[in-house]
């Protein structure tokens, strides 16, 4: 009986680990993302009869339009400095205490926002704001180091399920009719706490990451159990082979700083192929969509009164194909729905330069459908397959880093290039080309085999150095 559990047993904690991971990260990261939009002209009341209370006198419009974007675009700020400590914090509290410290400062923003209204204080709003952007991108770090190699894509894109879910749930709770009206606005943004206390409460219920415990701490023991409870008695023990391969591979390497990995020829070509993905993943037009959806929904004819519910259908279909894709990577491989949703992003850009209005509308949807189904999720993922352990965290640090500085830039120039989609079109394209000469299929894949891909494009014909990586992976294996 014992023995026909463990599959069960190893099936539901695995499973269990990316609810508790998702929900109170990338859930609640994407509940925020989407909030804010509903109570746009409530804040501005607020921020009005605030000034007016203060110094007995009307806002004037500029200053109100500069609060404003300071509110909205203090996320990205916090986000970025997120990224900056996000490696450090992973390494020095673990992947687990990582995420939840995350929770801590969640809640903590969460107490600011909602009380911001009743104090009369909009600074509040303001630091609050900050706080729930610092997001530490360990959840694909935590999920690629926990899941086995043939399911490690469809937990990794764990992740993206749960944003593009936490955007869609945002969506809906902030319609008038819910949380989105002038009496509960501030409730709504201080409801971003309730993932944060759901991971609290769940989260120290799983184990730590092995690959964590056993070469970052030297843990084996600790290693084992964790690997028992993910794998089951019965299947741990090639998970822990695997591990101490990479562990021995790494000689007691300690973890590296993101400037190290800018002089290591070792990881040249993987950390070009990050920021080439991360920036091609911001980049791509997405966010461009996002910023003028309610335009072209107006330009299509949809009253103002109905925009909110017709963006929901933004929100269903990236939650669609996020859900698709983690069904299909592990399946049909990353470098298939990578390239093959920047093909059709490519394509869709073509149809939205043209900018009609009714084949713009149907192309948002097409163009949010194949973001959903490759670079969305799948970036995420090769980030965490890239890079053995001593590189990884440090690896996070710069991708987390050029994704919100793509996001800011993408911010500033889009009012200059909004009628200019060629210029997404082509970005498009040649990332689809560079991902297709460069990065290898890791689907089955161990981290090391990984590496070993991307041995010849880092150190070309050069024979001493291929020799000495040969020997070392001979020795490493024996």
């Amino acid at each position: 009986m014992r023995m026909e559990q463990q599959p069960l047993l190893r099936g539901w904690t695995l499973f269990l680990s990316v609810c508790a991971v998702g929900i109170g990260g990338t859930f609640q990261y994407g509940y925020n993302v989407s909030i804010i939009n509903a109570p746009t002209q409530h804040i501005h009341s607020f921020l009005n009869e605030t000034w007016n209370s203060r110094y007995q006198k009307k806002l004037n419009t500029d200053l109100l339009t500069f609060l404003w974007s300071v509110i909205a675009s203090i996320f990205s700020l916090g986000g970025l400095c997120g990224a900056l400590v996000g490696g450090s914090m992973a390494i020095r509290l673990g992947r687990k205490g990582a995420l939840l410290m995350n929770n801590i400062i969640a809640i903590l923003a969460s107490i600011l926002m909602g009380i911001s209204f009743p104090t009369g204080k909009f600074e509040l709003l303001i630091v609050g704001r900050f706080l729930i952007g610092i997001g530490l991108c360990v959840q694909p770090l935590y999920l690629g180091e926990v899941a086995p190699k043939h399911l490690r894509g469809g937990m990794a894109m764990g992740s993206s399920i749960f944003l593009t879910g936490g955007i869609l749930t945002g969506q809906i709770i902030g319609l008038r009719e819910l949380l989105g009206g002038e009496t509960y606005w501030p409730l709504l943004l201080s409801s971003s706490c309730f993932p944060a206390f759901a991971q609290l409460a769940f989260l120290p219920w799983f184990p730590e990451s092995p690959r964590y415990l056993l070469i970052d701490r030297g843990d084996e023991l600790s290693c084992v159990k964790a690997l028992k409870r993910f794998h089951g008695s019965l299947r741990y023990q090639m998970e822990m082979e695997d591990i101490q391969r990479e562990c021995f591979a790494l000689s007691g390497e300690k973890a590296k700083k993101p400037w190290q990995l800018f002089t290591d020829r070792g990881v040249r070509w993987q950390l070009i192929t990050v920021i080439v993905m991360t920036m091609g993943q911001q980049l791509s037009g997405i966010n461009a969509i996002y910023f003028y959806t309610t335009y072209i929904f107006k330009q299509a004819g949809i009253s103002a009164e109905k925009i909110p519910y017709v963006t929901l259908g933004t929100g269903a279909c990236e939650c669609l194909t996020a859900l698709t894709c983690g069904l299909l990577i592990d399946h049909v491989g990353r470098r298939f729905l990578i390239i093959g949703g920047y093909l059709l992003m490519t394509l869709w850009s073509i149809e939205l330069h043209s900018w009609v209005p009714y084949v713009s509308m149907t192309c948002i949807f097409a163009f949010i459908l194949s973001f959903g189904l490759g670079p969305g999720g799948i970036t995420n993922t090769l980030t965490a397959e890239l890079f053995i352990q001593s590189s990884r965290p440090a690896a996070y640090m710069i991708g987390g880093t050029i994704s919100w500085i793509s996001f800011f830039t993408i911010g500033m120039l889009f009012p200059f290039i909004v009628y200019c989609f060629l210029v997404f079109l082509v970005e498009c394209a040649l990332v689809a080309v560079f991902i297709f000469i460069v990065i290898p299929e890791t689907k089955n894949k161990s981290f090391l085999e990984i590496k070993k891909e991307f041995h010849k494009l880092n150190f070309g014909r050069n024979v001493k150095e291929t020799e000495l990586y040969e020997r070392r992976q001979l020795h490493d294996e024996l």
